[in-house]
């Protein structure tokens, strides 16, 4: 390649002349010391280009070198339990090389040249096979069977297949195309900013499940769906994707922290490997991929980041997997779009992001989904992605959070006055959503209750009516209510605080079964309809409010799985204990 100039340096933005055969998005090593860089534009003979790294010491006249290849990522055996920075430079290997901080222009490669893998072919010698066809298996970790992929665009018949230990570079296969014979490795290259084919596009029919109560039972997710966690800080963001990735029905996680504290992402990166996959009992980094870019690293980086994410994602779809993204946070990732548009002294648009910004996250969200994967044998893989947006001061009206709203389905709002009165996970019932619960209803129904619906909108009717009540106490206190309108306070308490109230650190309260939560919510409600019922034929409130049977229903949550029985029994005894209240009183209404 041609060898340019640098011109001109501001901050991470390095424009250089002399890139004549240069094109859009493609990688230089700018300076002396070859430092990382991307073309975002081209104009007049002049190259503006993100520089992933520190640009103190660059000099208008250092050399930039062109490489001619877009900015990729490496796919292949090697990338689960990987730790790597936003343009996947594994942070491990970095550390063994320089120590602990990242040197400038340090080149790794991505995924391990030399690990040789044991490669198990599927296919025989004379099949046809096309992009995307399962060409064989590795096992990379426990937990994960790696399916190597024929490359998009090779389409022929297998004219051998090697069997073995190999390493991501050795040939394993040959394949005889129209235009010669094709040598075809482990090791796939791919531009992060292009979307990895499919076939076909599938609706949102079946709902992930996570284990939290609020969000299956209220806001549930579809597998291949989007959702947005909003909040602001010290309200549960991270905790909340955390619990997700743990219990997340899904084969796949891949985790991406963008522009995050230091002391977050450590966090993260120490909690991970200690994690327990709840399925297989083994470590959850086993099926993991973690992506850590702090606030400290070069800002330009942080926009990388977010891609190459979503494009190991899309890799592990098209082996038929399903997927998790948690992408924490793209309010960091807007705020290096909108450092790199000030830098190319572009138009402002609203509160300084660029004018783009709506369809940056719309064309990142864009990437999930349920598809057909490619190639001749049928397969169905998803992709969820989860994005936690930082508004300033929770204020949900900024750009970053509008511009997520109009692309996810599903909003999971974060409410800082839950999080300090100590109600976890804060997700406010009143002002979250999910609109996929129209085209989930059929799953849910099938796969959890015929009633499920039912229940979910009277439990989310009584939720409603206790906001609208709690105004009236406020302005002339509770005596003013009626019996029936105490009775709904204390009946949407309890679906506050023994249903919607989950303890993430619990053994056995940080993940509820789709049966579970079903029977607990039914509870509750079976406690309302049979206390009002009592009301009518004469029993006291007082007596309900205080009945012993409402203890019973506060430990529910603490019932193991197994222990579902025991729930039933619980509901029983409600009926029971409401019943015989009204025989010991009689009467009418009363308080």
């Amino acid at each position: 390649m041609k060898q340019g100039r640098i011109t001109k340096v501001s901050g991470p933005l390095v424009m250089a002349e002399g890139l004549e055969d240069a094109k859009m998005f493609d990688v230089v090593r700018v300076g002396r010391q070859r430092l990382i860089g991307e073309i975002i534009e081209l104009r007049s003979g002049v190259a503006s280009i993100q520089v992933y790294e520190e640009t103190a010491g660059l000099s208008p006249g250092d050399p930039v070198e062109g490489t001619g290849a877009p900015l990729s990522v490496e796919l292949a055996p090697g990338m689960m339990e990987g730790i790597f920075d936003g343009i996947q430079r594994p942070l491990d290997l970095i550390k063994e090389k320089v120590g602990a901080y990242i040197t400038r222009g340090v080149e790794v490669p991505a995924l391990d040249h030399e690990k040789k893998w044991d490669f198990v072919p599927t296919v025989n010698v004379g099949d046809e096979v096309t992009g995307g066809d399962i060409l064989g298996v590795v096992q990379e970790t426990i937990l994960v069977e790696h399916r190597v992929m024929v490359p998009h665009g090779i389409k022929g018949k297998i004219k051998k297949i090697n069997s073995g230990p190999a390493t991501i570079v050795d040939t394993i296969a040959e394949i005889e195309t129209e235009d010669g014979v094709k040598e075809v490795q482990m090791l796939q290259k791919w531009p992060v900013r292009k979307i990895r084919p499919y076939k076909e596009k599938l609706p949102p029919v079946q709902a992930m499940t996570t284990g939290q109560r609020v969000i299956d039972m209220f806001f549930p997710v579809a597998k291949g769906g989007v959702a947005c966690i909003p909040g602001p800080f010290g309200s549960g963001k991270t905790v909340v994707q955390h619990q997700l990735a743990k219990w997340a029905e899904a084969d796949i996680v891949v985790y991406i922290g963008c522009g995050e504290r230091g002391n977050e992402m450590t966090d993260v990166l120490m909690e991970f490997p200690e994690l327990v996959d709840p399925k297989s009992g083994e470590p959850l980094m086993k099926r993991t991929v973690l992506i850590a870019n702090t606030s400290n690293m070069p800002v330009a980086a942080r926009e990388a980041s977010i891609y190459t994410g979503i494009t190991i994602a899309e890799y592990f779809r098209d082996m038929g997997y399903s997927v998790a993204l948690m992408a924490d946070s793209t309010s960091r990732w807007a705020e290096a779009l909108r450092e790199m548009s000030g830098r190319l002294e572009e138009m402002p648009g609203e509160e300084g992001y660029p004018a783009y910004l709506a369809s940056r996250i719309a064309e990142f969200y864009e990437r999930a989904g349920r598809v057909v994967c490619a190639g001749s044998q049928h397969r169905e893989g998803s992709v969820t992605a989860v994005g936690a947006v930082s508004p300033p001061g929770g204020d949900l009206s900024e750009p970053v959070t509008q511009g997520t709203l109009r692309v996810v389905k599903v909003f999971w709002a974060l409410d800082a006055s839950l999080a300090y009165s100590r109600h976890f996970p804060a997700i406010n019932w009143l002002t979250s959503y999910s609109l996929y619960l129209d085209t989930l209803e059929d799953w849910l129904k099938e796969n959890v209750n015929p009633e499920w619906g039912e229940l979910r909108a009277e439990a989310m009717r009584l939720l409603q009516v206790e906001s609208e009540l709690q105004e009236i106490v406020r302005l002339v206190g509770i005596d003013a209510l009626s019996v029936k309108d105490r009775l709904v306070l204390e009946v949407a308490k309890s679906i506050r605080e023994d249903f919607l109230h989950q303890n993430a650190f619990h053994e056995v309260d940080t993940y509820a079964s789709l049966k579970k939560q079903f029977e607990m919510l039914k509870t509750i409600l079976a406690f309302y309809h049979e206390a009002e019922k009592a009301m009518e034929a004469g029993a006291s409130f007082k007596d309900v409010e205080t009945h012993p049977v409402r203890e019973r229903i506060s430990r529910m949550k603490y019932y193991k799985e197994d222990e579902m029985d025991k729930i039933e029994a619980v509901k029983d005894e409600v009926k029971k204990a409401l019943e015989s209240l009204v025989s010991e009183e009689g009467g009418g209404l009363s308080a």
